[in-house]
């Protein structure tokens, strides 16, 4: 008799966790996926895409850019706003060297550039 209340109770006690079981991964799946990602959440997802292959100082300020929602753009000859200051110096340095300028042009050259308007500059 007691053998089979002992079985009687292990059945009751596995039918009642195979249920508890079963519904659980059930509503765990289905919750996430009826929640959309928030605008942030969006934006970070397509930013960490975009910065596949980058790394250090280079992928932070990207992702930083990005997040703000402005775009990388290439550098380019003339410096650009989103350019840090070490990349503007680099791009004036090789422009003022390209066209040859000396002395009081240069540092009038150098100025204006820094400052982003090298493009006015002849």
């Amino acid at each position: 008799m007691s053998m089979s209340l002992r079985l009687l109770a292990v059945s009751a006690a596995f039918a009642f966790a195979g249920a508890t079981f079963a519904a659980t991964p059930q509503a765990a799946t289905t919750a996430p996926a009826a929640k959309a990602h928030t605008a942030q959440q969006q934006r970070m997802v397509d930013c960490s895409k975009q910065a596949t292959g980058k790394k250090g100082e280079e992928r932070k300020t990207f992702m930083s850019s990005c997040l703000k929602g402005e775009g990388m753009a290439p550098a380019a000859a003339a410096p650009t706003a989103k350019q840090t200051q070490q990349e503007k110096m680099k791009s004036c340095n090789a422009d003022a060297k390209t066209k040859a300028l000396k002395g009081a042009e240069r540092k009038t050259f150098m100025s204006s550039c820094l400052k982003g308007g090298a493009a006015a500059m002849p």
